[in-house]
């Protein structure tokens, strides 16, 4: 691949507690190029598979993030919090009732196939041009047009009260926090989400990830050398 015009997409397991932003960042001076974007946002708290479009590759950036993506990630049950995960502050907290895992199971298979999830307060669409997460530090709420979302599959992975363990298959645009929230009305005691990793966004998966900490101390050739050609992208996407 040609040092000189790099164009590419690298995949990147984003840790805790950072940004996409800040992966992007990282990317820049790592590889001395201005011109990356990301595919599909990740939260701080949550980990997993950032796609990283370098050069070239930002012409195909919409394509890519329109594709569907699959998370593991655990919610916790008797509490909601303001943003819908961990991040946030306790709004309520309702008993957790010693649920079977059928009833459990009859929760999760409520959000199935085509439905609309109202997004969250602290997300990044934009209201009049303003994200929804600047209005609400303000304090602000605004009403949020429901999207219609799709989930493929969802399996319940561990249950250990009040926790619950899943995996989910889902559309673009999908909330998994508000997932886990609505899940936690439907048994009535509220939930949050407490851990998210995205482990696939369309053909891409973690196998040919690189760290956080790779990405950040490792040799620029390196690096290169561990990103998917735009040729490579199309044979893998059957394009």
């Amino acid at each position: 691949m040609n040092v000189e015009s790099i164009d590419g997409v690298l995949l990147v397991d984003k840790g805790q507690d950072m940004t996409s932003h800040d992966v992007v960042a990282v990317a820049r001076r790592t590889l001395n190029t201005k011109k990356i974007g990301h595919c599909g946002t990740l939260d701080p708290m949550a980990t997993g598979l950032l796609i990283l479009v370098i050069g070239k590759a930002t012409k195909i950036q919409d394509l890519l993030m329109s594709e569907d993506k699959e998370y593991m990630g655990t919610m916790e049950l008797g509490k909601t919090t303001n943003t819908q995960d961990a991040e946030g502050e306790v709004e309520t907290e309702s008993e957790v009732a010693d649920f079977a895992a059928e009833q459990i199971k009859e929760a999760f298979d409520k959000f199935r196939g085509d439905f609309y999830q109202t997004p969250p307060m602290v997300s990044a669409i934009k209201k009049d041009g303003v994200p929804l997460y600047k209005l609400a530090r303000q304090g602000k709420e605004v009403k949020r047009d429901p999207r219609f979302v799709h989930v493929y599959s969802s399996r319940i992975d561990g249950i250990d009260l009040p926790s619950i363990d899943f995996s989910v298959k889902c559309s673009k645009g999908f909330y998994v926090r508000t997932y886990a929230h609505d899940i936690g009305q439907e048994l009535g005691c509220g939930a949050f989400l407490k851990g998210l990793r995205r482990t696939r966004s369309g053909k891409f998966d973690l196998e040919r990830s690189l760290t956080f900490e790779e990405l950040k101390h490792g040799d620029r050739s390196d690096v290169i050398s561990k990103m998917l050609s735009l040729p490579e992208v199309s044979r893998l996407r059957g394009a």
